[in-house]
């Protein structure tokens, strides 16, 4: 039984730094774009473990193939076993959470 490659992407769009995982990347068909393709995501029904994963399949959940310029892609890695998704702050490279919402102060 063969196991499905599996690569970790990581590019800059909109000042901020995405690692994604997928099963297939290539050279673009688009001249001066990486297509990637079969995008991997954890999100289960029910809880929310991982907001970020959540809204990484929010975003990118119904792409087909994702062409991303080649100047944007800063890393593609082949791994055995995905991790953990991310969006960072390129500039600082904290981790960018969406802050759970709380209900209004009253005035």
């Amino acid at each position: 039984m063969t196991a499905k490659t599996l690569y970790k992407i990581t590019f800059l769009t909109h000042g901020k730094v995405y690692e994604l995982y997928a099963q297939r990347v290539e050279s673009g068909r688009l001249w001066g774009f990486v297509e990637v393709s079969d995008l991997v995501f954890d999100v289960h029904e029910g809880l929310v473990v991982d907001p970020t994963e959540e809204r990484l399949q929010a975003e990118f959940g119904h792409t087909r193939t994702l062409h991303l310029p080649m100047q944007s892609v800063l890393r593609v890695e082949e791994v055995e076993k995905k991790g953990q998704s991310a969006i960072r702050d390129a500039t600082s490279g904290e981790k960018v959470v969406t802050p759970f919402p709380l209900p209004a102060k009253p005035r």
